[in-house]
């Protein structure tokens, strides 16, 4: 069983993955006509480089696919892992949420150079807790609206959601989170020099690219 158990795992892990991985804000800019967004801005395909390609909705649609694919993926590992092998649904949502999530940073079809994640980790968060994800969203807002750094506001945010899923879920989904928010916080290391050193871009400022 604990073989069985190990491989159903697995394919929720994969199957995440390659949800994970579509890479929207790429294949979304090359659709409409705009190049390749890697060579814009910081490289990254998230929506916030989409967005430096001047398009507004195609900067919103990345964030809602980047979202979607997020929860997408947990709800199938949900569903996937207990028709597989007997276990709880929380697990297949785990491990399925872990490669969309590692899908989006690290997608093997454009040599593992991906976004940062904020909006694939928002809808991770949705497809397990959904207040998580409403508690993260309102951290965002409330140190936007102060600091109006859009960086920060990711990483404080994502410093307070494994404490939500704690409260929520438990001490295991949290430890998992708190996982997803270290690469996260990794993924921004740029951002974090630019804000030590005062030079991050602010929301509402000249959009200068970075």
């Amino acid at each position: 069983m604990e073989a069985a158990l190990l491989g159903a795992i697995l394919c929720c892990l994969a199957l995440g993955y390659a949800l994970g991985s579509i890479p929207f804000g790429l294949l979304l800019t090359r659709a409409a006509g705009l190049g390749d967004v890697r060579a814009i801005g910081s490289g990254n395909i998230g929506a916030t480089n989409v967005l430096r390609t001047g398009n507004k909705g195609l900067a919103a649609a990345t964030l809602i696919l980047d979202v979607l694919k997020g929860t997408a993926a947990t709800l199938l590992g949900a569903y996937l892992l207990p028709a597989l092998v007997p276990a709880s649904p929380i697990t297949g949502a785990l491990a399925a949420g872990i490669g969309a999530f590692l899908g989006h940073l690290f997608p093997v079809w454009l040599g593992f150079k991906g976004g940062k994640g904020v909006a694939t980790y928002i809808g991770i968060l949705a497809g397990i807790a959904w207040k998580a994800a409403l508690g993260f969203c309102a951290l965002w807002l409330i140190v936007a609206f102060v600091t109006r750094y859009s960086s920060l506001s990711a990483l404080i945010a994502a410093c307070g959601a494994p404490l939500l899923i704690w409260w929520l879920l438990g001490p295991i989904p949290a430890i998992v989170f708190a996982g997803l928010s270290a690469l996260l916080i990794g993924m921004h290391h740029a951002n974090i020099r630019r804000l030590l050193a005062g030079e991050e871009h602010k929301i509402g400022a000249s959009n200068k690219a970075r």
